[in-house]
């Protein structure tokens, strides 16, 4: 599903991965929720160049009446997002990379609550997610931009903790998820469910609570649990 992130690169990693060639000065996250910020990829209009951006997570439509549309708007279906109101009109022109280093999942137990997991690339460097952004303005001229994530059925390893997914984009797709003149085609064959490439690692209850922002979110369990999947 994808309900917490995590971001906590270098930003000569983030320079280095997206190719930009400037990176805001970020604070490390380590236990990201909907409603606040998440760091986003985007094409300056007219240019080919990439700029890092800090949005907030839930999109707002243009013709919301408030933002607080956004909260129940952090995720967008992949299969339905070219036609849900909400999101159709982004997905055609304003599409984004979100930037990350891992996202939380929990896994339901048997009795002894839900369990948290921790997925990375192996390599530990920061990836994207496929994402949607909006710019929405009211009479009084505040201005919000916001972003959603798009979700899809899970696969391995993440299937084993969650029945759905963010959809996670190789860099080869970046370019053409980013492009605005991109063809429904070509964007449909970008969401086609595959293998995301990450790894899996159990961590402690300390996530759970939305609160706690810091490197003890890594910490992992204090005993390994019984029928542990990993």
């Amino acid at each position: 599903m994808c309900g917490r992130t995590v971001l906590a690169a270098s930003p000569e990693d983030l320079r280095e991965v997206f190719g930009l060639d400037e990176v805001p000065d970020l604070v490390p996250r380590y236990n990201v929720t909907p409603s606040q910020g998440l760091a986003a990829v985007r094409v300056l209009r007219g240019t080919e160049r990439r700029r890092l951006d800090v949005l907030r997570w839930g999109l707002v439509p243009a013709w919301a009446e408030s933002p607080k549309a956004g909260q129940k708007l952090a995720l967008a279906r992949a299969e339905t997002v070219a036609t849900t109101p909400a999101f159709r009109d982004a997905f055609r022109q304003r599409r984004c990379l979100v930037v990350v280093d891992g996202f939380y999942e929990w896994k339901r137990g048997d009795g002894a609550g839900s369990r948290p997991f921790l997925f990375r690339a192996p390599d530990r460097k920061p990836f994207a997610l496929a994402g949607l952004w909006e710019r929405w303005g009211s009479k009084d001229g505040e201005i919000v931009e916001s972003c959603a994530i798009l979700t899809q059925r899970a696969l391995a390893p993440i299937e084993a903790v969650h029945d759905r997914m963010p959809v996670v984009l190789a860099p080869d797709a970046w370019e053409s998820w980013l492009d605005p003149e991109a063809e429904p085609a070509a964007l449909a064959g970008l969401l086609a469910p595959r293998p995301p490439g990450l790894v899996a690692m159990a961590v402690s209850t300390y996530v759970n609570d939305p609160r706690h922002d810091d490197p003890r979110c890594f910490e992992p369990p204090a005993a390994p649990a019984q029928g542990s999947l990993f």
